[in-house]
């Protein structure tokens, strides 16, 4: 799993431990596991990003990389930043 995949997957995680926990779902230990695995998933997230933006990276973060972390992350979904359109 990617560092973007793991965001995503620890948004949708949330949103099931949210259902669960103050929603329909009526299940808070359901939703306690939910957002436990959120949280794990959270954290890879982090790991990939912070090693991607390494401040001692010569030249940053590859593009490729950038653009899948953006799409990830930003309310802008599917943009592409220095790639022909």
């Amino acid at each position: 799993m990617t560092g973007p995949e793991h965001y995503r997957e620890a948004e949708r995680l949330l949103d099931r431990a949210h259902h669960y926990t103050y929603g329909d779902g009526g299940d808070p230990i359901t939703g306690t596991a939910f957002a436990t695995e959120a949280a794990a998933h959270a954290t890879l997230a982090l790991a990939a990003a912070t090693a991607l933006a390494d401040a001692g990276a010569y030249d940053g973060m590859p593009i490729e990389d950038y653009n899948a972390w953006r799409n990830a992350a930003s309310a802008v979904a599917d943009d592409k930043v220095g790639e022909n359109q």
